[in-house]
């Protein structure tokens, strides 16, 4: 007798199980307009305008790894949700779940990251939450962020706006945040140090947007890395997405640790890198506008939209074409 299905690391992916259980469990129960367009943000009519709202939760482990800590990364995780839907961020809520006996030292380091992102960000923190569970029933302190947002006059970026023949952007070097959250976890000792690049991206995204206002298409490439983003557009649109892996900006430190590992940077979490899809006519200006900017400056050109399919491939350095799935379950838990 098969026993009843339950919950596994692997839904919280952001891969396949990820997907299924939200088509499967959340869209049947909560269904409506707003949350069928499955974006990171929902874009809802408020008095005759638009607002855009997003929340997230942050379970990492270690809370504090080189780069950033748990704080920093729930500030950005939200900021850089509102933006890949062209929104200006403007304020944010934040929960907290304590364990009992997390050192008050601790916890001042968090909320000082959080202040010190929202300051960088733009974005105040304007109300929250306090629950504190017994020893042992979590560790050590879980965070709830939401953040609303407004849209400055141009076109809504969508995964269903991509079209044949649009050029695909990273905005830098990947799998960066995912590395270095496993190196402190496992205690690896990498030298030079593998940093963390969480960092809020609002700023990229204005900088890309006045450049290219009529970008098609913005995500940040955070669990399940550039694999899951591309194969969710694909998904979206049932169009073909090409990339070319001599194309793909990673480090030379970050390729060798992954390949110690067995792992594929393309699957690896980023917490500071946006993929953009914008016309081909637009791709120049985009390059140059995200090379222009602090956070941009290893951005590259990494593939192009085709025609109708909904799969993804990449071309390798020995002229072979391989498809590119969907991640089917958790490469790095709580690495977020």
């Amino acid at each position: 007798m098969t026993g009843e299905a339950t919950v596994t690391l692997a839904h919280g992916s952001g891969g396949r199980s990820y997907h299924q259980l939200v088509e499967e469990v959340f869209l049947p129960a909560f269904d409506n307009p707003f949350l069928r367009e499955l974006n990171d943000s929902a874009i809802c009519p408020v008095a005759g305008s638009r607002l855009a709202m997003t929340t997230d939760s942050f379970v990492v482990r270690p809370r504090f790894f080189p780069g950033g800590d748990l704080g920093r990364l729930a500030v950005c995780g939200t900021v850089n949700d509102l933006a890949m839907s062209g929104a200006q961020p403007l304020y944010l809520t934040c929960a907290m779940i304590l364990e009992a006996g997390l050192p008050f030292r601790e916890l001042r380091q968090i909320c000082a990251s959080m202040a010190a992102a929202a300051e960088e960000a733009g974005v105040a923190i304007v109300t929250g939450d306090t629950k504190v569970v017994e020893k042992g029933a979590c560790d050590g302190v879980y965070l709830n962020t939401a953040g609303i947002g407004i849209f400055p006059d141009c076109s809504q970026p969508l995964p269903q706006r991509l079209q044949p023949g649009d050029a695909l952007l990273v905005s830098g070097d990947l799998g960066d945040h995912g590395m270095a959250v496993m190196a402190a976890r496992e205690g690896f000792a990498f030298t030079p140090e593998i940093e963390s690049d969480v960092a809020p991206l609002n700023g990229l995204v204005k900088a890309l947007l006045a450049a290219v206002p009529d970008t098609h298409a913005l995500r940040d490439a955070t669990r399940g890395g550039l694999a899951a983003v591309v194969n969710e557009w694909a998904e979206a649109n049932g169009l073909d997405l090409h990339l070319q892996q001599d194309a793909l900006p990673v480090r030379q430190q970050i390729r060798a640790a992954c390949e110690l590992l067995g792992l594929d940077p393309l699957y690896v979490a980023n917490e500071g890198k946006l993929v953009a899809a914008v016309p081909v006519g637009h791709a120049q200006a985009a390059l140059a506008a995200l090379q222009a900017h602090p956070l941009g400056r290893r951005a590259a050109l990494i593939g192009s939209v085709g025609q109708a399919g909904g799969r993804v491939t990449i071309d390798t350095p020995y002229g072979a074409r391989r498809f590119v799935d969907m991640p089917a379950g958790e490469l790095l838990p709580r690495i977020c």
